[in-house]
Parts: structure tokens; C-alpha cells; sequence
């Protein structure tokens, strides 16, 4: 089977590619939004394969997976059919609402020919998909194996341009956990982030890696903080728990699911989040046996073959 999909979000696209299909991805000569090609700082497979918008006219496409409301248009004009009416579509949804969760309404909600699918239950909860059909596929992680040593006495946070990003991040938290522990930030556009916060930089350090350095970077790192007021279920946070680092989260959209009890420490309570930063910063023994159990809860509901499996029956049931 030939899957159209643009290269939207690198991690979980490289958990997607793992099935069994040739997965087409457009790539365009300035390499831009709508044409990536394929990743440059994951592994992917031979069977993803680049194509040309000026090729798709010509390509057998069997399901087109979308993932931002304007690909409807791009393949109606680089391929000449239809999403949903002629090619099977499916429509993938990565994020939250982000205006008021219970008024904000889907992209495609007035539409009933375009299944959305959900990465969480939480977000499925949340949106309004109006006539739309919806259904859940939980992410699924290529595992990188168990690589803490925390080493680093620190807390790996990992976050994408946590300045701009702001309150939706929990960016402005990171000055009270940072007087608990260190913190190691991780992500893109992260300079300067010591500075905008008032922390001294042995306190608040960034780095921006690739994709092949960060998890042995991140392992290093006594546990991981997830401060996240308000995104969907970070990958970020499911990877710390697969290389097997305990786990501090804020109670908020789906960590609660992700990280059961002895995983780790999941509350919206300052006084309680700030001592477990604190306690497995201090205790190496305690954190490695969080973490083992974080690995094992992660392995077992976010493995990679349940979630293929998952996407498989949907597959089936959306080209039939």
C-alpha cells in the first residue's frame, strides 16, 4: 500500500514508517513546510520514499494521512483527487485545542468523510470533531533501550522555543524547580533562556542537539521534568521513560495516563512536585528504581508493535 504523508513531526513519523507500506513523502526543492523530504536526523527506513509534487499526478496512492488543514488543498492540486471522496484519508491530529477546549471546533467537523484520529483519548475528549468521525492511536516509541546512568545530578527538560512558548510549556516554572535542582534544557531555540528566566547559568544550561545525541545526553540526567501546563502527550517524555529515567510531571492533560504511581511523581502541587525533583536529585538508588518501573510502564503500553498494530486495523478499516 502507498501512504501519501507530508514529514509534519519527525518522532512520531519515524514510528509510523516502521509498518509495512511504502510511505510517500513530498519534498520540494527549498526543502520547506510542505516539502521536507525525509528526515535528516532520524533513521528511516528504505520504504519511505521522496516524491516530487509534479510526480504525484502519477503515483498510485492508496490513503493519504493529513495532518494540517491545508494539505486537503495541496492533495487536490498535486495529485488531482480528492481526499475522502477519491483516495482514502485519514486525518491525524498531533495537538490539543488551543483556544477554549470545550468551544474550540476541529477543522474538519463539518465533515464526515475524514476520520480524525487522536493521539490521546484526552484530546479526543476535548475537541469538538462535530459530524467528524474520530478515533484514538496512542503513540508507540522505537525503543532506544535502557541508557540512564544519571549520572548528572540535573533535571532534563526538553522543549521546543520554550520563550515564545511561555505559560503553555510551564516555562515560567522553571525558575522554582531550578531552586531545587539544576536543569538541563533541551530543544530548539533555547539561547538565552538563562537570561529571559534571571537564572545563573549553573542553574538553567541549554542545548540543542540532534536527534542521535539527545538520548544519551538526556540519560545522563538524574530524572526528567515535564512542567507542561497545556500540549498534547509530549514523545519527549515518553522517550525519557523508555531510556529509563523517573519521571515529574504537572497533572495535567495526559500524563496522569502515562506515568502511573510508581513511575515517578505526577501532581499540581508545587510543594510535592518541588520535594520529588528534589528527592531523586539527591537519591541515585531511588531514582534508578523509578525509572526501571517508567521503563516498563512506557514499554508496555507505548511499545512500538501494539502501536502499529493499532494503526493496521484502522488502515484496513478506513481502504476496505
Amino acid at each position: 500500500m502507498n501512504i501519501l504523508l507530508w514529514h509534519v513531526h519527525g518522532s512520531w513519523t519515524t514510528s509510523f514508517v516502521q509498518g509495512p507500506h511504502t510511505y510517500l513523502v513530498p519534498v520540494t526543492p527549498d526543502r520547506g513546510p510542505d516539502g521536507l523530504g525525509r528526515a535528516r536526523t532520524w533513521d528511516w527506513p528504505a520504504s519511505v520514499r521522496e516524491v516530487a509534487p509534479e510526480q504525484l499526478r502519477r503515483c498510485p496512492v492508496d490513503l493519504v494521512v493529513l495532518q494540517r488543514p491545508h494539505e486537503a488543498d495541496l492533495v487536490r492540486r498535486w495529485t488531482g483527487r480528492r481526499p475522502g471522496t477519491d483516495v482514502p484519508a485519514l486525518y491525524l491530529e498531533h495537538n490539543s485545542p488551543a483556544g477554549t477546549a470545550v468551544d474550540t471546533r476541529h477543522p474538519l467537523a463539518d465533515r464526515d468523510d475524514i476520520p480524525v484520529v487522536h493521539v490521546t483519548h484526552f484530546n479526543r475528549l476535548m475537541w469538538d470533531c462535530g459530524r467528524a468521525p474520530t478515533a484514538v492511536v496512542e503513540h508507540g516509541i522505537v525503543d532506544p533501550g535502557h541508557r540512564w546512568t544519571g549520572e548528572e545530578p540535573t533535571a532534563a527538560v526538553v522543549v521546543n522555543e520554550p520563550v515564545r512558548r511561555g505559560r503553555t510549556t510551564g516555562t515560567d516554572l522553571l525558575p522554582r524547580f531550578a531552586k531545587r535542582v539544576p536543569l538541563t534544557v533541551f530543544g530548539m531555540a533555547t539561547d538565552g533562556l538563562a537570561d529571559h528566566l534571571g537564572l545563573p547559568a549553573d542553574r538553567c544550561r541549554t542545548r540543542d542537539l540532534p536527534q542521535h545525541e539527545l538520548h544519551a545526553a538526556m540519560a545522563r540526567c538524574r530524572l526528567y521534568l515535564h512542567p507542561v501546563r497545556w500540549t498534547s502527550l509530549g514523545l519527549s517524555l515518553l522517550e525519557a521513560m523508555f531510556l529509563g529515567l523517573p519521571v515529574v510531571a504537572l497533572d495535567t492533560t495526559e500524563a496522569r495516563e502515562a506515568v502511573p504511581e510508581d513511575a515517578g511523581v505526577v501532581s499540581n502541587r508545587f510543594d510535592v512536585l518541588e520535594d520529588a525533583v528534589r528527592r531523586f536529585a539527591e537519591d541515585h538508588a531511588a531514582a534508578r528504581e523509578t525509572g526501571l518501573r517508567a521503563r516498563a510502564a512506557a514499554r508496555a503500553r507505548y511499545g512500538l508493535p501494539r502501536f502499529l498494530h493499532d494503526w493496521e486495523l484502522l488502515i484496513k478499516e478506513v481502504t476496505r
